[in-house]
């Protein structure tokens, strides 16, 4: 599937909004869960998983971003295009945000 770099670049601009969207509402639900949990023990229990989710959540965007940044970078000091490999990572990264 061939897109011209004005489309990738609209795509990667996407995915990055996307990421710091997706970060700022997890970021916002991790700190009512630590408050949460900071009430009692018992808390701890029935919300640590879903604590250990949000982590991941963000844990992920981490590794988007640095994907997208990498192949960026790649890009910029290789060559101007990006090669098909490039661009298939790239397109599995946004994949995995939408």
């Amino acid at each position: 599937m061939k897109k011209n770099l004005k489309n990738i670049d609209d795509y990667i601009h996407e995915a990055i909004q996307n990421i710091e969207e997706d970060r700022a509402v997890t970021k916002a639900l991790l700190v009512d869960v630590v408050q949460y949990v900071k009430q009692s023990q018992e808390n701890h229990k029935d919300i640590g998983t879903v604590a250990a989710k949000y982590v991941e959540t963000l844990q992920r965007s981490n590794e988007q971003l640095v994907k997208i940044v990498s192949l960026l970078q790649k890009k910029s000091t290789e060559s101007q295009k990006l090669s098909d490999k490039d661009k298939n990572e790239l397109f599995d990264v946004i994949r995995e945000i939408s």
